[in-house]
């Protein structure tokens, strides 16, 4: 029998010429992933009793989840990962401003087919859209691959979704992944290596691709993965210095499920609050009033869902009493969105641009929300107390959805501004 792209990839990690599902690997990933939280996990590898990292050179540490630092406390615990990058030597390391991590680890080449990813954030397997292993592990883990090089896995089961037909107009990768989601519930693909497939997935950008894997994790996923292919080849090319092997599951690969979906009539999605599987069609909460909006985030804040919020709002004004907050995932989406004129659209229609960054999606700083408000946003979650008060309402939605609601002052389709 055949192996699924999470056998074959770990196996080739191992040293092996296949693996079963369930079996436990150790292996040394290609590349570990921190952020803020590199300061504590600092503390956790001083903890192991060893003074230096087994691998400087797999690490990639990007500040971006409270940057600028909002007060004292934060600007320590920058200084303290500052610190720590000099001491360990770590090379790949990106100051405030750089943007956000799940957008700059690719774009600075540390992402490839093949790969194996682990990094000390849920939305790790973001990167799967670039052919690569990549998954969300904790700080101790973290800590423990910083002072060792490596970690053991467990060999995920594989799902295969399967995507078919024409997306309408202003249906968009977002809508899909809600939609799928809502279909297979919050805790649907727990520890699952899914494999997204398919005409539709085939027509998509990378950036698009990566908010399949990127909400892979809303489902419980341990990875999500799209086969690479040219676009892939292209997006990486001057990036990647270095060759790699592309992985691909067998014809004849064993699926816990293959799951398949037309999205040809798919409308809008929304999730409603308080959780990210309480999905409906737009047209089950139209009206809704809001008091913000929010297009970014590591799911939406590249710069085909700036341009698509530019097109919509493009010499118009949001409505009164709204504010629509805009944060490019990188500093490079920011200077290219620059140059195309999408900031001054958006600026000009009222929208606040904030900088690269994780921003209020976190809720620590940046766009908090107060008692009894209503953000529409294109994050990945809409937990009670994510970006604020706990008495407060997020809805998710695309990028189009976002700007015709800032635009009208209530959830608003966006096929029909």
């Amino acid at each position: 029998m055949g192996q699924t792209f999470a056998q074959k990839v770990l196996a080739r990690k191992a040293g092996l010429d296949s693996v079963m599902v369930g079996q436990i690997l150790t292996i040394r990933p290609d590349k570990l992933l921190t952020h803020d939280n590199t300061s504590a996990i600092a503390g956790n590898f001083r903890k192991i009793g060893v003074q230096r990292m087994a691998d400087p050179s797999i690490s990639v540490i990007v500040l971006d989840h409270v940057v600028p630092a909002a007060n004292e406390t934060y600007a320590a615990n920058h200084k303290t990962v500052r610190e720590f990058v000099a001491e360990q030597g770590i090379a790949a390391f990106y100051d405030v401003g750089e943007g956000i991590c799940h957008q700059v680890l690719p774009e600075k080449g540390h992402a490839w087919p093949g790969a194996v990813i682990v990094g000390s954030d849920s939305h790790t397997p973001t990167h799967g859209a670039f052919g690569a292993f990549s998954a969300g592990i904790g700080r101790t883990e973290a800590a423990a691959v910083m002072a060792t090089g490596e970690i053991w896995l467990r060999v995920p089961e594989s799902f295969r979704l399967l995507i078919n037909g024409t997306l309408p107009a202003r249906v968009s990768a977002k809508d899909v992944i809600l939609h799928i989601i809502g279909d297979l519930r919050a805790d649907g693909a727990d520890y699952r290596s899914v494999e997204f497939a398919g005409e539709i997935v085939q027509a998509m950008s990378i950036a698009s691709r990566m908010v399949l894997t990127n909400m892979a994790a809303e489902m419980g996923a341990k990875n999500g993965v799209v086969e690479p292919d040219e676009k892939t080849r292209a997006w990486l090319k001057g990036r990647v210095d270095h060759d790699y092997e592309e992985i691909f599951a067998d014809p004849d690969a064993p699926y816990d499920r293959v799951i398949a979906y037309d999205v040809s009539t798919l409308a809008p999605q929304v999730a409603k609050p308080h959780t990210v599987d309480n999905v409906v069609p737009v047209t089950e909460v139209l009206g809704t009033k809001i008091d913000q909006g929010l297009i970014g985030t590591c799911t939406n804040g590249r710069l085909e869902d700036l341009a698509a919020a530019a097109e919509i709002l493009r010499g118009k004004h949001i409505a009164p009493g709204v504010r629509l907050l805009v944060l490019p995932a990188s500093r490079e989406v920011l200077l290219e969105a620059v140059a195309q004129g999408i900031v001054t659209d958006l600026v000009a229609a009222g929208a606040t641009l904030l900088n690269p960054g994780c921003g209020p999606c976190l809720g620590a700083h940046e766009g908090c929300m107060a008692p009894g408000e209503t953000t529409i946003s294109t994050a990945n979650r809409n937990f009670k107390g994510r970006m604020g008060s706990k008495e407060a309402f997020t809805y998710l939605a695309s990028p189009a959805t976002v700007a015709a609601s800032a635009l009208t002052g209530v959830i608003t389709d966006p096929r029909e501004v």
